[in-house]
């Protein structure tokens, strides 16, 4: 069964590269006019975040209770955003490449489930601070509009709700359990008339619920310790900027720190509340527009991001797919190492 869904995972990525190929050759097409040594630079920061996103992971594995090593989560990490962006499914499909990981390493899935939980709060608390910054940057250049304030209290409300669950889940299994059964009841009613079925199972909430409580209460008590994967957050936020910021001198495209941290912030801000994986679709329109009001010219701003979206969004898909084939070899030799020695 696992190799069938490793085959088909691989097939839905080589028909999402397929589809995409229009947008992947005029990324090639602008990447050729760019300076190739920050364009390689771009790229070694682009590598960079892998780690440091691994390191975070490693992070709060460590506060649950679980070790696991660096290399491995930024792995993880990897292919976790491969499979959620070829197999859409409102970010589970990244959380299910974790919790089969730890199905087969024995670890417990009620930890992992706390540790992604963690990961997602702790990220968006991370780019809250940065987008503070840009909707500042955006005020102050008259340029602040309903669009950026309401996709912004989205963002906020699903960190409120998130860090709301978790608090919840601390003080009591019950309630956590009818909090996330009300909530797949809701989205059960939203999803029924496209899909004609239940969409996800209350009793499984329920269940999440059971296996998260011990490591959800014991949380008041570490929260110390969520202040370094924090940091990683940041960092990870200021690595990205850094990736634009070598795009803007591969290209010779004017720039200020006030238009990184705006353009950065509403491109990022859209990847998240937006409908699609990753951004598809709605990033490649709305990040030229938050440049060009940031009085980047409009030819450069739609350059700055093509080659933006290439080293953000599609190298990380192939280094997804490649750690996904890692992983899956190194699923089938522990395997295989297990059946030699019963």
């Amino acid at each position: 069964m696992r190799k069938f869904l490793f085959i088909l995972i691989i097939f839905l990525g080589a028909a999402f590269v397929y589809l995409s190929f229009g947008e992947l050759e005029s990324i090639v097409q602008t990447l050729q006019r760019g300076n190739l040594w920050f364009l390689l630079l771009a790229l070694l920061i682009e590598c960079g975040w892998f780690i440091l996103a691994g390191a975070m992971i490693h992070a709060l594995y460590r506060i649950v209770g679980l070790d696991e090593t660096v290399k491995k989560m930024a792995l993880l990490f990897a292919a976790g955003a491969f499979v959620g962006t070829v197999m859409p499914s409102a970010g589970m499909g990244a959380v299910a490449i974790f919790l089969s990981d730890a199905r087969r390493s024995g670890h417990s899935t009620g930890k992992v489930t706390v540790a992604s939980m963690l990961y997602i709060i702790t990220d968006y608390l991370a780019f809250l601070c940065v987008l503070a910054l840009g909707l500042i940057v955006l005020f102050r250049r008259n340029n602040l509009d309903a669009t950026e304030l309401i996709a912004s209290s989205v963002m906020l409300g699903i960190a409120a709700l998130l860090a709301f669950l978790l608090y919840l889940g601390s003080k009591s299994e019950a309630r956590l359990g009818n909090a996330l059964a009300r909530i797949a009841r809701f989205l059960n009613r939203l999803a029924h008339p496209i899909i004609r079925r239940d969409y996800l199972s209350e009793a499984k909430m329920r269940d999440y619920a059971r296996e998260t409580a011990d490591d959800l209460r014991a949380l008041p008590e570490r929260w110390r310790s969520l202040i370094r994967p924090f940091l990683f957050a940041l960092a990870n936020k200021t690595l990205l900027m850094c990736v634009l910021t070598a795009l803007f001198l591969a290209f010779g495209v004017p720039f200020s720190a006030g238009t990184i941290i705006g353009g950065f912030s509403i491109t990022f801000l859209f990847t998240v509340v937006s409908p699609t994986p990753s951004g598809i679709g709605i990033v490649e329109g709305v990040m030229p527009l938050a440049l060009s009001s940031l009085n980047v010219p409009w030819s450069q701003a739609v350059i700055v991001t093509l080659a933006y979206r290439g080293i953000t969004f599609w190298f990380p898909l192939g280094v997804g797919a490649w750690a996904l084939r890692v992983l899956h070899m190194d699923a089938n030799q522990a395997e295989l190492a297990s059946d030699n020695a019963a």
